[in-house]
């Protein structure tokens, strides 16, 4: 009998505890409790997966893909727009949730399936697996959510990396990217997110307006110096010059308030996070469990160090949150049941598929 490695649910604890901590300074005190409701239904689902068990949800690969596509696109007509996106989705007496998190989970199993044993010897190789990414990144853009299709290319880009991609085939698609960026990509950006990619270059250019957030969250991150302003006494955030301090910009309060000590505190945790995700990849026999645990490593991975070089300026604002932290209900559950797929990917790495 194989026995379950307990490692990674309780580095995800910590951070589910570290992200509870933060919001309750950060965050509306009814929001806080939403998150509090959010954390029980994730951990709900979560025991749903372990009770399924990987054989029986990769047999549904396909269709649970197939109905994320399927939210996604009606989104675009029956969606609720919030922040500029039409990304929300109510159906009758339901709460809303955004159908793009269940597209990146559904994308990863697909992926495992449509990756194993299928070498890349040719162009036509990629176009089962390059489709499969870009329906669902490509819906998700024109609602428009950049953040989420960004999340969606970075898991179908690194699960196709993953399999194994020859050089040349690497250098060919480095120059078609390096030639449809500034070309197609670019000019057809929203015209807040072409403000972002300036204010990123030089915030300064416009302190109050794209380049505000940036700015704000710089000052919070350098004025907690070493060990922070204490629980609730963050000027910036407690103040209401951090926008989206409970979602996009919730790193800042937390080096506010709890200093060096506790962002760095939060980066190792997500870095042991990382290191149990490879680790547990490391043991699984078959590739299509190695691809769900890499799936889950980028899902998190990625997120976390574009939400972090936003707060600290390295990177253009994006609408990206901070996973197991940030203030998000189907966000929360998205990351959850990931990572649950990835425990249940290598508990059960020696059964059938």
């Amino acid at each position: 009998m194989v026995r379950s490695d307990l490692s990674l649910p309780i580095v995800v604890a910590l951070l589910l505890g570290a992200g509870l901590l933060t919001l309750s300074t950060a965050a509306p005190s009814d929001e806080f409790v939403r998150q509090l409701v959010f954390v029980g239904v994730s951990v709900v689902a979560c025991a749903g997966i372990l009770w399924l068990g990987r054989a029986r949800i990769v047999r549904w690969a396909y269709p649970l893909y197939w109905l994320s596509v399927f939210l996604v696109f009606i989104t675009r007509f029956l969606g609720t727009e919030v922040n500029g996106a039409k990304s929300w989705l109510y159906l009758g007496p339901l709460p809303g949730f955004q159908p793009s998190e269940l597209a990146k989970l559904s994308l990863i199993v697909a992926l495992a399936v449509a990756l194993h044993e299928r070498p890349f010897n040719s162009f036509i190789s990629y176009l089962r697996p390059g489709l499969l990414v870009a329906l669902p990144a490509g819906l998700v853009l024109l609602e428009p959510d950049l953040g989420s299709a960004l999340v969606l290319t970075a898991i179908g880009g690194g699960l196709i990396l993953t399999r194994g991609v020859p050089w040349r085939h690497l250098l060919v698609f480095a120059i078609l990217i390096g030639i449809a960026v500034p070309t197609l990509v670019i000019p057809n950006l929203q015209p807040h997110q072409q403000a972002r990619l300036v204010s990123f270059l030089n915030p300064a250019a416009d302190p109050q307006g794209s380049g505000y957030q940036v700015i704000q969250s710089t000052i919070a991150v350098g004025s907690g110096g070493l060990l922070g302003k204490g629980y609730k006494q963050g000027t910036q955030s407690q103040l209401g010059f951090i926008p989206f301090r409970h979602t996009d910009f919730i790193f800042p309060v937390l080096a506010e308030e709890g200093g060096f000590i506790a962002a760095v505190t939060l980066l190792a945790l997500y870095g042991l996070l990382f290191w149990r995700l490879v680790a547990l990849a490391a043991e699984c026999p078959f590739e299509r469990d190695q691809f769900i645990i890499v799936g889950a490593l980028i899902h998190v991975g990625f997120q976390v160090v574009v939400n972090v070089g936003v707060t600290l300026g390295l990177a253009p604002v994006t609408g990206i949150t901070l996973p197991l932290v940030s203030y998000g209900g189907t966000s929360l559950l998205s990351t959850m049941m990931v990572l649950a797929l990835a425990y249940v990917a290598h508990r059960d790495r020696y059964g059938d598929w």
